[in-house]
């Protein structure tokens, strides 16, 4: 309920999430992107994005399980907060 109150909503016909985020600019994006991938890959649990100039798509699922696990709900968290400060 946390997620969806930030902006995270169902995928229809997946048990996965989604959430666009816009930022100011292209390298704010990036940067954000960055910072996103240094923890997924201390988590070793990597999100499906897409990236268009200052707009990033993140969906989250957790391929071994063919749904959603603790780790997308941490990372989402760990998503949110980095939103945050950018």
């Amino acid at each position: 309920m946390k997620l969806k109150a930030t902006g995270w909503v169902e995928v229809e016909g997946r048990d996965a999430l989604y959430k666009e985020l816009d930022f100011k600019s292209f390298n704010e994006a990036f940067g954000f992107m960055s910072r996103v991938a240094l923890q997924a890959e201390k988590m070793n649990h990597h999100p499906e994005w897409f990236n268009v100039y200052n707009k990033v798509q993140i969906t989250l699922i957790t391929h071994d399980c063919g749904g959603l696990s603790k780790k997308d709900i941490r990372l989402a968290k760990f998503i949110d907060q980095v939103a945050l400060t950018m």
